[in-house]
């Protein structure tokens, strides 16, 4: 069941990840951005819609990752955008004859047969640069970066002040960086400081898992993101209510997560001096 948060702006959580199904209103039909994850879930959020007299006009995956990137014949065929690198990674992930495989591999054991992957990734790329979502509903800025992964994008939906985040600003979840990058610590810094840049202008927060927030949990989530980051750059203790004890219950897996990052980045250090 979808939840509003903003003026014509609702959410569907998914139960398992608490991944965040964002739909929002356009003046003939509605976006849909990174929908999820079962068939179940798709096709209740697909029903739900029909019975609200709209129809699917467009589709946005934040970013290349299969939780993210999930479509079913259901929602209909409107164009479904993603930034360049975004589709391209899409693109070259089912170019290969073992993609189906490689997708199972990360897919969570207890929905691995409850995942729809014949539409996963079929995405159209936006040009380099684009700066708007081109839909016909209130505009959505496209805020590109690669923080968590390479075409990684939030949307800033301005009419209603609506920061759709991605993998990103997540009450659970800690920072995930991109580790394969060649800065994976200032890329991350980066989206934060271009967040902090539109930050006035938002009075909704909805992260890719987690719980949606106000404009003042904004502003903690990016100042609490920040200081995880810079921990982790400096080599510093980190004391950050997502890990340890203070986990939320079900969620103690995400210091399982960070310390793999701290031992990754001491690796990068050691191979690099």
């Amino acid at each position: 069941m979808m939840n509003q948060v903003a003026d014509g702006v609702q959410v569907h959580q998914s139960p398992l990840l608490q991944n965040n199904t964002v739909v929002v209103q356009g003046r003939h039909g509605v976006l849909v951005v990174d929908p999820g994850i079962t068939r179940a879930e798709l096709t209740d959020l697909a029903d739900e819609i029909r019975r609200s007299g709209q129809q699917v006009v467009a589709g946005f995956s934040t970013h290349p990752h299969w939780d993210h990137a999930l479509w079913l014949p259901a929602l209909g065929d409107a164009p479904r955008y993603g930034t360049a690198s975004g589709a391209e990674a899409m693109r070259d992930l089912r170019a290969s004859a073992d993609w189906r495989a490689q997708v199972a591999e990360g897919l969570p054991p207890e929905i691995a047969d409850e995942v729809p992957m014949d539409l996963l990734g079929i995405l159209t790329g936006l040009p380099i640069e684009t700066a708007e979502l081109p839909w016909d509903g209130p505009t959505a800025r496209v805020l590109e970066h690669r923080a968590h992964c390479p075409g990684h994008a939030a949307l800033l939906v301005e009419e209603p002040r609506v920061l759709v985040a991605g993998d990103m600003l997540s009450d659970v979840l800690v920072p995930m960086l991109d580790l394969s990058a060649a800065d994976p610590i200032g890329d991350y810094l980066a989206a934060l400081d271009l967040f902090d840049s539109v930050a006035t202008g938002v009075d909704v927060v909805i992260p890719g898992h987690g719980s949606v927030g106000g404009a003042d949990e904004l502003r903690a989530r990016i100042d609490r993101d920040r200081a995880y980051v810079l921990a982790l750059r400096d080599g510093a203790d980190v004391d950050d209510p997502r890990i340890g004890e203070s986990a939320q219950p079900g969620w103690e897996w995400v210091s399982d997560v960070h310390d793999w990052q701290v031992q990754s980045l001491a690796r990068s250090v050691s191979a690099g001096a």
